[in-house]
């Protein structure tokens, strides 16, 4: 049961730095329909049990207190894989009530995005990044041990069709594997008005056999699309995490110049601009991407918290935020959770 406690005025979640997040990453589930080779192993991995996991209206009543007592913006529904969510559709509805309204979004692999669009468009979601790593169904194949290239592709095409724009691409490169194709997915992305980001490979596999010499890097990616004459994007990125490039000869879906964007977060990271915020689909406050503790705001719901208890847990948490990930810190230490159980 919702226990809201008095109206209170919006108070930032500000840390020690002087940096303040608006940007909530939800991760609704851990478990994933696919096995990527830099995620997890093939046999896949011990899923959360359902009752660690929030339920809907646990997820819904953490969303609302984000944005009304704590100015989040913008809040991205991640995993694992967040289509396999059964309550997607209605905890995005929930957010799109909202006042004032966050900007919503979903990451996820593209399958089953064909049936769902429509449905997610008509509940509030404003736009969908989608991963694809490769343009060939035997790599991707390889890649994800899965067969369901055809039906990622499909999943865009009725991103589009529903509305959910910009469609987002995000790729990762892998020596030896994929890093062929940077100029193939641009081509690609240019020719259907998707939006396409290359992330550099994080340590965030749940193998913990990352290895930065395996790692294609910005500037390996960048000399990649040479033949496309990119120039520096006259729009600020804000506290975006990509990078973009303008894209000469080239307009997107919605008639603006195309753009290409690498997210560097090893080579070039971000940290001082970092606007970002993550709730684990166990309830689980993480200040970083790569931090090492989390807060625990479950047990706060669950213990009957006020919103005003849980608001200020938040913010505790998020003061506690380091000033870096500290990749290249010898003394780095990767996180416990792989990124499927953290959420992107």
């Amino acid at each position: 049961m919702s226990r809201a406690g008095p109206v209170a005025a919006v108070i930032a979640l500000a840390d020690r730095f002087g940096r303040v997040a608006t940007d909530l990453r939800v991760s609704l589930t851990d478990r994933c329909n696919l096995r990527c080779t830099y995620c997890m192993p093939a046999e896949g991995l011990a899923w959360m049990p359902q009752p660690e996991q929030l339920t809907d209206d646990e997820v819904a009543r953490l969303v609302r207190i984000a944005v009304e007592r704590l100015g989040i913006t913008g809040v991205r529904f991640t995993g694992g894989e967040p289509l396999i969510r059964r309550g997607l559709v209605g905890i995005i509805a929930e957010a799109a009530r909202l006042d004032p309204r966050p900007k919503l979004s979903v990451t996820t692999n593209g399958i089953g995005l064909d049936r769902l669009a429509a449905s997610l468009r008509g509940a509030g979601l404003d736009r969908v990044n989608v991963s694809l790593d490769t343009l060939d169904p035997d790599r991707f194949h390889a890649l994800t041990r899965r067969d369901r290239h055809a039906d990622v592709l499909s999943g865009l095409r009725a991103a589009a069709d529903a509305g959910l724009t910009p469609v987002k691409i995000n790729a990762v490169l892998m020596r030896g594997v994929n890093d062929d194709e940077a100029p193939a997915l641009l081509r690609f992305a240019l020719e259907h008005g998707y939006q396409l980001r290359f992330i550099e490979q994080m340590p965030l596999d749940a193998q913990h056999q990352w290895d930065r010499r395996a790692m294609v890097t910005a500037d390996e990616i960048l000399t990649a699309l040479t033949p496309f004459d990119l120039q520096p994007d006259v729009v600020s990125r804000g506290t975006a995490p990509a990078e973009t490039w303008l894209v000469p000869g080239h307009v997107d879906a919605a008639g603006e110049p195309a753009r290409v964007g690498v997210i560097a977060s090893v080579t070039r990271p971000f940290c001082g601009d970092c606007d970002r915020t993550r709730l684990t689909a166990d309830g689980q406050v993480r200040n970083c991407l790569f931090a090492t503790e989390e807060s625990d705001l479950r047990k706060l719901l669950r213990d009957g918290a006020h919103d005003i208890e849980i608001a200020e847990a938040w913010r505790v948490a998020m003061w506690g935020k380091r000033a870096g990930h500290g990749i290249d810190d010898p003394a780095f230490l990767q996180p416990a959770r792989p990124m499927s159980a953290i959420g992107g």
